[in-house]
């Protein structure tokens, strides 16, 4: 999901498949695999258990102390940018663009964690993702502030006539205001409060988010759709891939559960 990864227990009883989180940590099993638990089957999202030196794993907590700082100052150099941006003509309009690409950049680097991770095993990916995602939020509150005070100048009744009248605005607000409770409920401890599993369905308003800005972006962009066909095709392909990765795992799900059955 967006800004965190609460732990996957995945419960496949009948038929289709029901997914469960819960607080069950995969570094607690011993192997990764599936158990028969009263005719379900379930899955833990582990891997096998790797013994590292003690040099290993002192230069493995050293790259990830750092590893967040580095990610941290690079999240805000397109902010530093701003500062020796030639600006143009329109400098409202340049950094309002500016802002609202970094924020979709960001979304889009949070939502390539899960499958990149997947494809290439680096779990480590998941450390940073929750900080991708706050940036995705910050870079689009840093949109929506800049058309709020330099475009409208805090004048409610011109926002209001704007959301309502134009389109690209009204999905970029709505994006805007889908992402507040994603970045409100992105710690630990609301995890806790909310539950994981409605934690989960909670975040995956993200998808409808990443819908939304690049629809926004479609209708913003008058004449050079090039950009936006990028970004679509991107997000395209992320959500295809999760799509896939769904489907296969609760075909494999099934099979397992049918293998089980029939012995």
């Amino acid at each position: 999901m967006l800004f965190s990864n609460p732990p996957l227990v995945v419960i496949c009883r009948g038929s289709p498949p029901r997914l469960f989180y819960a607080s069950l940590s995969a570094r607690h099993s011993s192997k990764a695999g599936y158990s028969i638990f009263g005719g379900a089957v379930v899955i833990l999202s582990a891997n096998p258990a790797i013994t590292l030196t003690p040099m290993q794993r002192r230069s493995t907590r050293d790259f990830h102390q750092l590893g967040k700082p580095i990610l941290f100052i690079l999240g805000l150099l397109p902010l530093a940018a701003l500062f020796w941006l030639n600006l143009g003509a329109n400098p409202v309009e340049t950094m309002t663009h500016h802002t609202g690409t970094w924020g979709l950049r960001f979304l889009l680097l949070t939502l390539t964690v899960t499958p990149l991770r997947r494809l290439s095993g680096w779990n480590w990916l998941l450390r940073y993702r929750r900080m991708l995602g706050l940036f995705a939020f910050f870079y689009a509150l840093l949109h929506f502030a800049t058309y709020l005070v330099f475009d409208q100048f805090f004048d409610p009744a011109a926002i209001a006539r704007d959301v309502l009248k134009r389109p690209y605005i009204t999905v970029g607000f709505l994006a805007f205001v889908l992402l507040i409770p994603l970045a409100a409920t992105s710690t630990n401890a609301m995890i806790r409060r909310l539950g994981a599993r409605r934690w989960q369905r909670l975040h995956r308003l993200v998808y409808a988010i990443g819908l939304l800005v690049i629809l926004h972006y479609f209708w913003l962009v008058k004449a050079d759709l090039s950009r936006p066909l990028v970004y679509a095709a991107v997000l395209a392909l992320l959500l295809g891939y999760r799509l896939w990765f769904y489907y296969r795992h609760k075909l494999s799900i099934c099979s397992a559960v049918i293998g089980s059955t029939d012995k």
